[in-house]
């Protein structure tokens, strides 16, 4: 019986300091958040680029439309940097705050 009574108070006093007890902190800062951002945008830039090349009748295929330098060679290359940026900005460590240091 005192194990649930234990569980239970240990639940209150986490819901006491998430609201107003001590600051949150959080796994990523905003400069995290716009790395990411550029990194998604840049992945959808080359999903972009990789997109088209849909002849109007079905039976011709022009080798030049699908197979050109932006779909083979320049959008995955883009993609691929996305996907730099976005490893990037997982790994990089957020800035210390004069706060955080103190505790």
């Amino acid at each position: 019986m005192s194990t649930v009574t234990n569980t239970t108070q240990a639940g209150k006093s986490a819901a006491k300091s998430a609201k107003g007890g001590a600051p949150q902190h959080f796994l990523f800062d905003k400069e995290n958040y716009m790395w990411m951002i550029a990194g998604i945008v840049l992945i959808l830039g080359g999903l972009m680029l990789m997109s088209g090349g849909k002849s109007p009748n079905p039976h011709e295929f022009h080798y030049d439309e699908i197979y050109s330098f932006r779909r083979i060679t320049l959008a995955p290359i883009v993609m691929l940097i996305g996907f730099g940026i976005e490893v990037y900005a997982i790994m990089k460590k957020p800035k210390e705050t004069q706060s955080d240091s103190a505790q």
